[in-house]
């Protein structure tokens, strides 16, 4: 099954240096989940100044539970960045795969 995750920073002082901190992992992890066809598309969360902010990401599980085992080791929930997740079932069309 396919989701779009959209995932929130939090707003505190220090959470750009805590997405910084955990950046690397992150996509190193993006990168493998990407070669084993889980991770579908991605993109940072931007405000008005360009700043990020939070995540989007489609990504395709056998099972939610798959979905949630993958979110406990990844390195933005791990690290803290992330301090709201919505997670919704969704079905990229043919054209886009």
């Amino acid at each position: 099954m396919q989701y779009i995750i959209t995932a929130y920073d939090g707003t505190d002082m220090h959470a750009i240096d805590r997405r910084l901190m955990a950046r690397d992992e992150h996509l190193k992890s993006v990168e493998k989940r990407k070669k084993a066809g889980e991770h579908l598309y991605g993109a940072a969360i931007l405000d008005e100044e360009g700043k990020m902010i939070g995540s989007m990401m489609v990504v395709e599980f056998p099972s939610k539970e798959e979905l949630d085992n993958w979110l406990k080791v990844e390195p933005y929930v791990v690290g803290n960045v992330w301090q709201k997740i919505d997670i919704q079932p969704c079905n990229v069309a043919s054209i886009f795969r």
